[in-house]
């Protein structure tokens, strides 16, 4: 588990067990909404701060978990538990089939439609017979648990944060894993996640899942607690209220969706004692100042308040992996390789078209076992393109293109790449925030196999372990070892391009190809990369690579396909392809010996 997450852990814990000996009722009642606010928080922190999904209807998946439970113990008089376990059931499929519909929307359509079925949800609850409309269902009973029976303040108050203790245990968990760093990836890297493999339809669906759970978790404990339901804490203010919450404690991390729900549960409660007093018995000024604060917030602290307190206290802050358990993790299975000079990826006929443009047309090339083939062309010839199309990024209008005997095109990207197709991108597509450690181990993501309940149990360290020791050597083996714990963004644009022949490398490929590899990097890095390239080819990896600095392709590649305009100009061996006149007057030049 990430120290950053350890102490707020520790905190919630204390408090669990030290505010309910020490506080007055009021303050004790004020601590246990900020607990249930808590609850729902986390859950966004994993959907809209890490993952990049902004939901407006949170609050709704509160309320199914309240009113399933108010009405399977008030109208059938079932156990508090069994209404849990409704309501959990109730909230995950109907969280299904939202997300279903709903994250297949993008950019700001996305939450316009979230913002839609919580209005709606809302006023299914006040329009229901059976669920008492506004007025709402009365007196639920009380939970019990083995003979302990939760209906005081303080009883709620050891049940909520034990809840929030255990849930910000379990994410920390799951963030701290290979399905957490897919997670991550979602937020802005999609692209590339797919091409290693991730299902970034998957990971979305999943995290709508588990944020709508917690939710319900809270309205489960929100309604016994109360002891009494109806639509208004529901509504889709108090989805936005809890979007509040997080972006000022901060929308990424798990410790400022606590201190975001405890700054706002706090304000609000501040805010309406104070500015009645000021501006007269009616309206709703609160909404106005928290409208006010939001802008300060994005303006002076965008990540948060909760990491500005992390950059300001020490002992707060991350420290780097410990990597001993790495020396003796088990390594993770690796494909058998191939016969050299075999055909590896055969291409025949590939085109495609953007409407009136031919970006590729009827393209073939033939990629062997133990080769490094270089695709070279003047700046829009098309190059990018087929590699996409290769790659699955984007569909032929016509052609086809086989890997191993088996036809791919059609193949989603993360399909192509299980077969063991792996690349690089020609605008560096890494997340910025994460170590160079956890981007690298993104690559193999399909080299593992645990998924959300063991990740969440902390049940997959031994995978994990294999995993992590699997991007070091590949790390160690590109010569970036000294940056393994730095961020990612933190380096320079050529070094970029080395973690991303690292992550290719650690998805074990049969085939890697390579866009622009040797871009910003200096002569003695050049070098190097060389090195490698010649160890992989010896080792029968296939290489396919695009690059235009031609002194250093022409002395690595064992065979060139030129490009232009979208066809094939020109293919054979370099020093072929440097006396090829038609070459040397459309992309090399006169004076290449």
């Amino acid at each position: 588990m990430h120290r950053r997450v350890v102490m707020p852990l520790i905190l919630v814990v204390m408090g669990a067990l030290i505010a309910p000996r020490v506080l007055p009722e009021y303050y004790l009642s004020l601590l246990n909404y900020v607990g249930l606010y808590s609850i729902v928080a986390l859950g966004m922190v994993l959907l809209t701060g890490v993952g990049g999904l902004t939901s407006f209807g949170q609050a709704a998946f509160v309320g199914i978990g309240a009113y399933a439970t108010a009405v399977l113990t008030t109208q059938m008089g079932l156990s508090p538990w069994l209404g849990l376990m409704a309501g959990l059931v109730i909230t995950g499929l109907i969280a299904t089939l939202l997300g279903l519909l709903t994250l297949r929307l993008s950019g700001h359509y996305l939450p316009i439609g979230t913002l839609a079925w919580g209005i709606s949800l809302y006023y299914l609850f006040g329009n229901l017979p059976n669920l008492g409309g506004f007025s709402g269902i009365s007196h639920l009973p009380a939970i019990t648990l083995f003979g302990w029976t939760v209906s005081s303040s303080q009883d709620f108050g050891v049940l909520i944060w034990v809840i929030v203790g255990a849930v910000m245990w379990l994410l920390s968990n799951l963030l701290d894993s290979r399905e957490g760093r897919a997670i991550r990836a979602l937020f802005g890297g999609s692209v590339m996640a797919e091409a290693m493999g991730v299902s970034t339809a998957r990971s979305k669906l999943l995290i709508f899942i588990y944020a709508a759970l917690l939710a319900a978790v809270s309205g489960w404990l929100y309604a016994h607690m109360q002891r009494f339901v109806n639509p208004s804490p529901f509504s889709i203010n108090m989805g936005i209220e809890y979007l509040f919450m997080i972006l000022l404690g901060g929308a990424s991390t798990l410790g400022g969706a606590v201190l975001g729900a405890a700054m706002v549960t706090g304000l609000k409660e501040w805010l309406q004692g104070i500015l009645p007093m000021l501006f007269g018995q009616n309206g709703n000024y609160e909404a106005i100042f928290f409208g006010g604060l939001i802008i300060l917030c994005l303006l002076y602290a965008r990540q948060g308040v909760w990491p500005v307190v992390v950059s300001r206290v020490p002992f707060l802050r991350p420290r780097a992996r410990n990597l001993t358990a790495l020396k003796t993790a088990a390594p993770l299975p690796q494909k058998a390789p191939l016969p050299a000079g075999e055909p590896l990826l055969v291409a025949e006929g590939v085109t495609k078209k953007f409407g009136g443009l031919v970006a590729n047309n009827n393209m073939s090339l033939t990629i062997k076992t133990g080769q490094i083939t270089a695709l070279i062309g003047p700046n829009g010839a098309g190059k990018s393109t087929l590699f996409n199309l290769l790659t699955g990024l984007l569909p032929l209008t016509s052609g086809k293109i086989e890997f191993r005997g088996q036809r791919i095109d059609g193949l989603s990207s993360r399909k192509i790449a299980a077969l063991g197709v792996s690349r690089s991108f020609q605008h560096v597509r890494l997340i910025p925030t994460m170590s160079v450690l956890e981007n690298v181990a993104l690559g193999a993501h399909r080299r593992g196999l645990a998924g959300y309940i063991r990740s969440g149990l902390h049940l997959e360290r031994a995978e994990e372990a294999s995993i992590l020791a699997e991007a070091a050597r590949q790390i160690e083996r590109v010569g970036l070892a000294k940056h393994m714990h730095d961020a990612a963004g933190s380096l320079a644009l050529g070094q970029q391009r080395i973690v991303e022949i690292a992550r290719a490398l650690c998805a074990d490929p049969y085939l890697l190809l390579l866009d622009e590899p040797a871009a910003g990097l200096r002569h003695l890095e050049k070098e190097a990369l060389a090195e490698l390239l010649m160890r992989l080819r010896a080792e029968g990896m296939a290489v396919l690579m695009v690059e235009h600095d031609m002194d250093f392709l022409m002395g690595l590649a064992d065979y060139v396909v030129v490009m232009e305009f979208g066809q094939k100009l020109a293919e054979g061996l370099p020093e072929e392809i440097q006396e090829n006149p038609k070459v040397l007057a459309a992309y090399l030049g006169g004076d290449v010996a």
